[in-house]
């Protein structure tokens, strides 16, 4: 074993006392210390490790793989003897293995399989600072086995920045120990202003500045894998044909890339030569890339954001945290003292977010939820969390698992749910391949679930911009048919990364074997779509217009340029944003209704849809088919439930008001009178508008069997039906109390008008009063009627309540008025004593 001394190496023995003593530790070490690899090789041999393994978590594969190599090599030893590691479709382990480097998504399928862990001794969360999901979700189970099941099981979580007290008092007052480390000093240069151009332009411009004025190779940190390539491209353009130029390797480092590449990327430069390693966030830590001496820093990085408004994940460019721009700044001063150009203003550096957000924050908790729900726990509130899962996403997650059939109503797992879990891939996708391979669709399962899980390999070109996602799969496999002999005309006319084909194909071929799936052959790619409908069950889309669809979960979507999907009935979106009231398309499928209705039987729902149409003024009864917010068939009722009629008649009454119903003025009296009546006394018949629309079922709903429409409905003898609401004492008692006319001095029958409850009146000629000497009365003498005295041309001329006060104070100036107006008619001089008559005069 190489023995170099690490700045790591003085704290070892006191995390050995600290970890022999207690089962938790938090190590605090600045990068470079070598905590990734010296840490585990230096605990093999503890005592209470009793022979089992040390698990190793990195947040990502290619660091995995580097450390275990890294390890390996300082024991003389191959990865897969004493150190090994197991990443997604890669794993190098033997029966000697004694430390095994795993991503962190691998760790929730140990803990699935043996919730105990027994035999491992010790986990330790590296690089813990970033908080990625799987992180965080590991961290909370692996307490959870150590409280609950094996109280000898050591955890050590591991950082370069983060505060170390919240997570030591998660793991119950943890010790904390800290490496100072060993770094040179590294001088930092900002921008005077803040720059107008596309990052790609001023990175270009300070990477041929940096190999201008510093020795050493250069590590560039950008956002993505594009403006990876952008940046190569123009660096290449601009050092061709210059001496500099022909001593400069450009190096790219992504998750994108094979193995291989990766390695070179990291590998130390040729003699005579010079590197500029292009590198995404992955290069931040973990990672060792030999002979940086120059840093350059986009400021920016790419981040998942998940939005359960809407359900979807997007890819967000964001400036990066101080924390993860000092982690940068870092790997410039392992060697000596170093550079970094940071591209950004000093002032713009004090408004940088200390740290950046923990990922259960903002991702799309599925896996989460279902790796929650696979070890028996439906809350999460029973776990022990730093940052609990936000409540809105975890029911989002559980919404979707549920419609996978993943997760019972109540959310417990079901069966199906664990062959998800056991698969390691996002349940969308896992899904999906289980419900192909009974269709004989395992093998397009399998690419599409490859091929989805990784960027799009068409970098432009028109089937870059095509949405059409089987335009990926024939690409796919003209690559796969002729190999790299097509791969440079692939490139030339369809600007295809093949490099990155030839993984998705080793993925899913993978994948294929893991399943049994045997025979490579290639269904139709019609059913495309029907496999994506399968994983994105609430992103199944039904044209509204031309580019313009309604997706299943109630949002809209388009396609924003014309292709030939624009106008197709139905297709599955598998890639699409989130921003504004309409999301756009990026990767689909067309599907077909009836392989919708056929396949996804689980999740359509037959419902009879009987409902009041305003329009056409009638009840509509139909039935339908429907995915979530899509209707997919819709046929009249051929016999609708006549108690769901009857509600619908209800509902169009509530929407429209009583006005519906045929109000004759016989009808439309007696309600006033009842009106009139319930103001003496709550045990007659409440019929105001609010009351007679709460209680219809009760007065009306015997009478409305049968009926259907407005038309109907006029049928109905509403003078009846409301009679029918009195007992017999009240029918006797109303025509006392408020009979519906009063016989006048003239011996006429004037109808009383109770439309002003609190002020029944009566319209009535001046001359028919003659010879009356007070106002008449009802409601047994307790209600004076409001009289309305008239003209003999029947307008009003005096309304009063009092008509004797009328016939002594008033009478005489109304006289007067009407005898200049109706000099024929009889106006005598005493009221009182006069003759009532229906005639300009009285009969003698």
């Amino acid at each position: 074993m190489n023995q170099h001394v690490l700045p790591i190496e003085p704290i070892i023995p006191e995390l050995m006392k600290a970890l022999d003593t207690n089962t938790s530790a938090v190590l605090i070490a600045s990068p470079g210390a070598g905590k990734t690899t010296r840490v585990p090789l230096a605990l093999l041999k503890e005592k209470w490790l009793e022979g089992r393994i040390i698990l190793l978590l990195e947040p990502r594969r290619l660091a995995a793989r580097a450390a275990a190599k890294y390890m390996a090599e300082q024991l003389g030893e191959r990865v897969g003897e004493t150190v090994g590691y197991r990443v997604r479709m890669d794993t190098r382990v033997g029966p000697g293995t004694r430390i095994e480097v795993i991503t962190e998504g691998v760790l929730a399928r140990l803990l699935q399989a043996d919730p105990a862990l027994e035999h491992v001794g010790l986990v330790i969360f590296d690089e813990f600072h970033e908080r990625s999901l799987h992180a965080d979700l590991g961290l909370a189970l692996c307490h959870q086995a150590q409280h609950l099941l094996r109280e000898d099981l050591r955890i050590l979580v591991m950082s370069a920045t983060m505060e170390a007290q919240p997570i030591a008092a998660l793991l119950g007052n943890a010790s904390v120990l800290t490496s100072e480390g060993r770094a040179f000093p590294v001088k930092t240069q900002y921008l005077t202003v803040k720059s107008q151009e596309r990052i790609e332009t001023t990175v270009v411009k300070t990477i041929v500045e940096a190999l201008e004025h510093n020795e050493g190779d250069l590590l560039v940190f950008l956002p993505g894998a594009g403006e990876i390539r952008r940046v190569a491209s123009g660096l290449s353009g601009n050092l061709m044909g210059s001496q500099a130029g022909s001593q400069v390797i450009i190096a790219q480092l992504h998750g994108g890339l094979s193995q291989g590449d990766q390695d070179q990327a990291l590998a130390a430069a040729p003699a005579g030569k010079r590197k500029v390693v292009l590198a995404t966030s992955i290069a931040e830590t973990s990672l060792t890339v030999e002979g940086i001496q120059v840093v350059i820093d986009s400021g920016l990085m790419r981040v998942p954001r998940f939005s359960p408004r809407t359900g979807m994940t997007r890819l967000e460019t964001v400036p990066v945290s101080l924390a993860s721009a000092d982690q940068r700044r870092g790997r410039a001063g392992r060697l000596g003292p170093g550079v970094c150009y940071r591209l950004w203003t000093e002032q713009g550096n004090r408004q940088l977010m200390p740290r950046g957000t923990p990922e259960i924050k903002d991702a799309d908790l599925a896996s989460l939820v279902l790796e929650l729900a696979a070890w028996g726990v439906c809350d999460p509130s029973e776990l022990s969390w730093l940052d609990p899962p936000p409540t809105g996403a975890y029911l989002q997650a559980q919404a979707l698992l549920i419609q996978l059939a993943a997760l019972n109503q109540d959310g417990t797992i079901t069966k199906h749910g664990k062959q998800i879990a056991e698969m390691g891939l996002h349940p969308r996708l896992a899904h999906m391949i289980l419900q192909a391979v009974p269709l004989a669709l395992g093998n397009m399962a399998c690419e599409l679930a490859a091929l989805l899980s990784e960027r799009d390999f068409l970098r432009g070109g028109v089937p870059a911009r095509s949405v059409d996602l089987r335009t990926r799969l024939e690409l796919l496999h003209t690559y796969a048919a002729k190999g790299d002999h097509s791969a440079q005309q692939l490139d030339m006319e369809h600007q295809v990364d093949t490099a990155l084909c030839r993984r998705i194909l080793v993925e899913a071929a993978q994948w294929k074997k893991e399943l049994g799936i045997s025979r490579d052959t290639h269904p139709d790619h019609a059913a495309c779509g029907l496999l994506l409908a399968f994983a994105y069950p609430d992103r199944i889309a039904q044209r509204r217009t031309t580019g313009k669809f309604l997706l299943s979960n109630g949002r809209g979507a388009v396609i924003t340029e014309l292709q030939p999907l624009s106008n197709t009935p139905y297709l599955v979106a598998a890639d699409l944003d989130d921003y504004g009231l309409e999301s756009r398309m990026y990767l689909a499928a067309p599907v077909e209704a009836a392989d919708l209705q056929k396949y996804l039987q689980e999740i359509v729902q037959e419902e009879s849809l009987i409902t009041w149409d305003r329009q056409m003024q009638s009840v509509k009864a139909r039935q339908r088919q429907r995915l979530g917010a899509l209707i997919l068939k819709e046929i009249p009722h051929p016999d609708p439930d006549p108690l769901d009629i009857l509600q619908a008649l209800f509902d169009g009454l509530r929407e429209e008001g009583l006005q519906l119903l045929p109000w004759t003025r016989a009808a439309t009296q007696l309600r006033e009178r009842l009106h009139f009546m319930h103001q003496f006394s709550p045990d007659w018949p409440d019929v105001s508008e609010v009351s007679l629309i709460d209680t219809l079922a009760e007065w009306l709903g015997d009478h409305l069997y049968g009926l259907k429409n407005r038309g109907d409905l006029q049928k109905l003898n509403l003078f009846m039906i409301l009679e029918g609401m009195l007992s017999w004492q009240q029918r006797q008692q109303l025509e006392t109390y408020a009979p519906t006319h009063l016989t006048v001095p003239s011996g006429s029958r004037i109808p009383v008008d109770y439309s002003d409850p609190a002020s029944p009146a009566l319209s009535v000629r001046l001359q028919e009063m003659f010879g009356l000497a007070d106002t008449p009365r009802i409601a047994g003498g307790k209600v004076a009627l409001t009289l309305r005295l008239l003209s003999p041309a029947q307008r009003p001329v005096q309304v009063t309540r009092d008509l004797s006060s009328f016939w002594r104070d008033a009478y005489f100036e109304v006289k007067k008025d009407l005898k200049g107006r109706y000099p024929k008619h009889y106006w005598p001089d005493d009221p009182l004593a006069a003759t009532p008559t229906q005639r300009a005069k009285p009969r003698v």
